[in-house]
């Protein structure tokens, strides 16, 4: 895993510098509670109300995985994800004992974060103690007599940094290293690289007209891309040979972060839409997998409205009935008719896809479930699709007491995936806690008939 995936993980282990950013000074790596453990030893007091020492660690967790997202130092050429220096990071004291019950809420809370509504990075949590300085963020200080007027944790980190705020829970844990691919992009490079490279550019350019916009963003690197990146190559005084090499690669990530100020508590802030993953390999006969599950999905409903396109099967398996139907989407957009999944094969059913379903009235959908969304949803997603299967959900919980209703606030949280795990327990589906393809399947099935007023669907839940 990356420095810096699309969606924000816990990192096993974080490195920090034991000094200002620009001085000599000792790197040391620790897991990343263990960090966590010791800056809030450093920082608050273990006889503060519990919700006070909550609130202020769902800051710091934050601040931390801020500085890791967006690889704040790492994108301009250091060896570590943060330093100590508390005029700009968090104390943090080589070798510190910490209290126990700090020690013991930590581990109940750190693959918790807070983020800003609708966005996907964690918030600069920019707090301060209150009492020596202020700022435009958390009173470490302050946190106390909220907490002593009652006030839980969240609502205590309201009071900070506003309403539109949620806490995503239970993020998962990976190893992570730094995002710089392998091999430099160039000129025929594909893949989610590419695509984050264009996205990126795309927000610098309206900030630096000189960069052509590279329009649709589709990762490609053809000859937009390339004259993109001459192009920011000469504003930013790197060697311009149209290469997206380490040194060009992060510095397009440091100014991307820094025309969107995601090191603010204030931020432009990273959307789904900013991180919409292409196809990583072309699928071909004998290919499964839940791609090809979403490719099939794509072409049945692109063949209701297409009658030259037929309708392959719903089973996960690239088979010649799929071959035949991609070759027949192909040939119908004028494409290489070679029966395969590609890049550009995949981002136009995408599209065709998306736009098939937008003519259908808004109306249609008013009693029964949309069709997939075209990306799956998991813990941590957001919008209007997560919206749906929550209202879904609720509709079938109605009359199947077992799954549990759920808060219809657009958020994938942890209570959402208890339900979709009751119901893909039920439909004989794989427990993942993800709505794929055939888990909206299921849920769309069961809503309907529900919604019909027909029997009940012969599903045990």
């Amino acid at each position: 895993m990356n420095a810096s995936p699309l969606i924000p993980v816990i990192p096993e282990t974080v490195t920090v510098h034991l000094g200002p950013a620009d001085a000599a000074a000792e790197n040391v790596t620790v897991s990343f509670p263990d960090y966590i453990k010791n800056v809030a030893s450093s920082e608050i007091y273990p006889t503060w109300p519990e919700a006070a020492i909550r609130a202020n660690l769902y800051a710091q967790i934050s601040f931390a995985l801020n500085r890791i997202y967006t690889e704040f130092y790492r994108s301009r050429g250091y060896d570590f994800d943060i330093t100590n220096d508390t005029s700009i990071d968090q104390s943090f004291v080589k070798d510190r004992d910490v209290f126990e019950n700090i020690s013991r809420i930590v581990d109940d809370i750190f693959t918790s974060y807070i983020v800003r509504d609708g966005f996907v990075e964690p918030l600069f949590a920019r707090y301060c103690d209150g009492y020596r300085s202020t700022c435009n963020g958390l009173s470490q200080w302050g946190t106390v007599p909220l907490a002593e007027e009652g006030l839980g944790p969240f609502d205590i980190l309201t009071r900070f940094y506003g309403d539109d705020i949620s806490l995503v829970e239970n993020a998962p844990i990976e190893a992570v290293t730094e995002s710089v691919p392998p091999v430099p992009l160039r000129f025929g490079s594909v893949g989610n690289d590419v695509l984050q490279v264009q996205l990126r550019l795309n927000r610098i350019a309206r900030n630096y007209p000189a960069i052509p916009l590279i329009t649709p963003p589709d990762g490609v690197f053809d000859s937009r891309t390339e004259e993109a990146v001459r192009a920011f190559q000469r504003i930013f005084n790197l060697g311009e040979d149209g290469i997206v090499g380490r040194a060009t690669w992060y510095r397009i990530i440091y100014i991307a972060n820094a025309v969107k100020r995601l090191n603010e508590v204030v931020s432009e802030g990273v959307t789904f839409a900013d991180i919409q993953q292409p196809l990583e390999e072309t699928l071909s006969l004998g290919s499964s997998g839940d791609f090809v599950e979403i490719v099939q999905y794509f072409l049945q409903t692109i063949s209701a409205f297409t009658n030259t396109v037929p309708s392959p099967p719903l089973d996960g398996i690239f088979g010649e009935t799929t071959a035949e139907a991609v070759r027949a989407f192909q040939r119908e957009w004028g494409l290489p008719v070679t029966g395969e999944v590609d890049l550009i094969t995949w981002n136009l059913l995408f599209d065709v896809f998306r736009a098939d379903v937008a003519t259908v009235p808004g109306n249609v959908f008013s009693n029964v479930a949309k069709p997939f969304p075209g990306v799956t949803l998991r813990v941590g997603s957001r919008g209007e699709d997560v919206l749906d299967v929550q209202r879904y959900i609720n509709r079938i919980a109605e009359d199947f007491p077992a799954v549990p209703s759920v808060s219809e606030d657009g958020i994938f949280g942890d209570a959402t995936e208890n339900a979709i795990f009751v119901i893909q327990e039920g439909g004989g589906l794989p427990v993942t806690g993800v709505v794929d393809v055939s888990t909206w399947e299921l849920i769309a099935r069961v809503y309907d008939t529900l919604q019909g007023g027909g029997e009940r669907p012969p599903i045990v839940f």
